[in-house]
This record gives structure tokens, sequence and C-alpha cells, in this order.
């Protein structure tokens, strides 16, 4: 009951900062960001609304925290968004879906195996986005941006993909955990800090995150193998606008808005999103410079045409069928037009 107190007396702050009544101007927004602790916000969120933002158009007055400095669980954003608690809302897709379903889709394991191909799928996906969050969440949806690939690591040898058959991994996010089963792996749900300990005690075998922030949280300390390829999508974050307050917004202000948007925020975030990935495969296996610190020495797993065949065999016979069964056809039509003629694979 305390920790319900503090966290809505968390959000009645940051929702009540800007809107005083009838001062409140229909360009003063409520921005709440991402993880704090990570390069995404630090690098890009925060300077774009605190920053970039008010610099291309003054009109904007923008009051910023992030959704775990106010002490609230990520996969509870777009809840709060919705009952327009504050005015913008970034949060990982993959948090939100026991709510919004057809959100899974978006980063199915491997259908995006660089970021070119990723960028490529968020586009296509986005009109899904926008009906899912519109009907959810009464939001209009502003971004879809990544984190770098969500890669494999492993205390354990292993040659390929297969290779995770019979292992324990951790997995973020519903899809990736259905295809760790579908693998003949046993899916494994523990937080994020605890995937060093996880590793050492035997409690998992293998751990699914992005390589910098892998490198950066030490895990190659305890993991010897590094598999680098999207098993856990690129854990996409959408950044969502409450509809009240879109609405309210000038033509003038939204065009603003979404530009300053698309050239100061999104372009930014996908451009890093490749060397970020780079940089953390450089950091953990010491194949080329690393820039962040000391290089570790885990053993590159290369691969293989063969992996890329398993996953679409996996992905048709099991992790797709069982999305289709949580959503309606329409989601299932759409998807298929839109991002399945892309990636060669079709829902049914």
């Amino acid at each position: 009951m305390i920790k319900s107190v503090k966290t809505i007396a968390a959000v009645s702050a940051i929702s009540s900062g800007l809107v005083l009544g009838a001062q409140a101007q229909a360009a003063d927004l409520s921005v709440v960001g991402s993880w704090s602790s990570l390069e995404l916000y630090k690098k890009f969120e925060q300077p774009f609304w605190n920053e970039a933002l008010p610099a291309a158009d003054a009109s904007f007055n923008v009051q910023m925290t992030t959704f775990d400095q106010m002490g609230i669980p990520g996969g509870d954003v777009y809840r709060y968004l919705s009952d327009g608690m504050f005015d913008v809302g970034m949060t990982v897709a993959d948090y939100t879906v026991q709510d919004a379903p057809e959100l899974e889709a978006l980063d199915f394991p491997l259908i995006a195996p660089d970021v070119e191909t990723a960028r490529k799928v968020a586009e296509a996906f986005t009109p899904i986005a926008e009906s899912a969050m519109n009907k959810r969440f009464n939001s209009h949806v502003l971004a879809i941006v990544p984190y770098p690939s969500q890669v494999v690591f492993c205390n354990k040898p292993i040659e390929n993909l297969a290779d995770l058959a019979g292992k324990k991994v951790r997995a973020s996010g519903r899809t990736t955990s259905e295809f760790i089963n579908a693998l003949g792996g046993e899916s494994v749900g523990i937080a994020f800090n605890e995937v060093p300990a996880g590793l050492e005690r035997g409690v998992i075998d293998c751990a699914v995150t992005g390589s910098l922030s892998g490198y950066s949280a030490g895990w190659y300390e305890m993991a010897t193998h590094l598999l680098p390829v999207p098993v856990g999508g690129w854990d996409y974050v959408i950044t969502a606008i409450n509809n009240d307050k879109w609405n309210g917004l000038s033509e003038a202000e939204q065009q603003s808005l979404q530009s300053a948007i698309d050239t100061e925020f999104a372009d930014k975030v996908w451009a890093n999103a490749e060397v970020d990935t780079q940089q953390g495969i450089a950091c953990l296996t010491g194949t080329a410079e690393c820039t962040k610190g000391e290089a570790a020495n885990m053993t590159l797993v290369e691969a293989t045409d063969a992996d890329f065949e398993l996953t679409r065999k996996l992905l048709e016979e099991t992790v797709i069928p069982a999305w289709v069964a949580r959503v309606d056809d329409a989601t299932e039509q759409a998807w298929n037009e839109q991002v399945g003629s892309l990636v060669g694979l079709t829902a049914k």
C-alpha cells in the first residue's frame, strides 16, 4: 500500500508540474522517458526534450523525468499516459504486451538481422503500432527507436543457434521466450542485474541483452561465448503522446514537434544503434578496437545460414502462430501486408 501511494504521488507530481489549471498552455509538455541509467535516455531522450526541442521551437516548455526515477514499472507507462497523468511517455514495447499483444509482432526474434532491416520493420509496423496505441492507450505514436541488437551471452560453449537447446536462457519479451522454448531451450525470467549471479550459480546458462549493455554490466566476467544475432530483437522503444494532448496542439505545433522528433531524435538514435551494437561486440570479444574500456576475450560465435533457416522454421511453425492466436484478424492481415511482405514471412 505504501509503495502504491508513493507511486501515485510521483505520478501526480509530474502531471501537475506544468499543468496549473487554466494557466496551462497547449505546448507545455510533461514527459516520462525510459531507463535513466541507459544511453538511450542519457544521450538522446534527455538532450532532445530538454535542449533540442525547445531550441527548435520555443513554444514548447518541457518538464522531464523517467519511469524508474518515478518508481513506476516500465509496463505501466502507457497506462498512466492513457489516463493523462503525463503528456508523453517512452518505454520498451515488449513491456506492454500484456495490455497490447499487437505490439509483440514489432520485434520477433531475428526477423531484422541488421539495423537497416530493423528500421524498415519499425517503419512498416508504425501503422499497426498507431492503431494499438490509440485503441489500448488513448495515445499517438511519435517515434519507434531501437536499443542495440539484443544478442546472446553463454557461459557454456556453443557453436550455433541450435546449441541453445537444452540450456536455460534468460529472455526478454514473450516472443523471445517462446522462441527459446521452440529451440528446445528453457526460457527463464530473471532481472537484468541478477544475470551475472545467475550465470555463476548455474540458474541460467545463457542470457539475452544488448551487446554494449552486457559489456557495461560486466557479463563477460561470467559468460564465455557470444552469439551476436538479435535473438531478442532490438527492444524497440515507442514514444507516444496522449491523444487529448496531441489534439490540443495546433497543426503547426504538431508538425513542429513531429519534425523535430524525426530529425533531432529518431534519426540520431537509429544512426547510433549499429555503432553501439558493433562497439559492444568489439569490447566483449577484442576482435576490434574497444573505445569504452579494456576489451574482454569472449569467444565470438559467427552466425550461419543454418541459424537463419532454423529461425524461419520456428517462427513460421510456432512463434508467429502463437501471436496470431492473441490478436484479431485485422491485425494479422495488417502485419502480413506491411511487415510480413517485407521480411518474407506470413502470419497464419
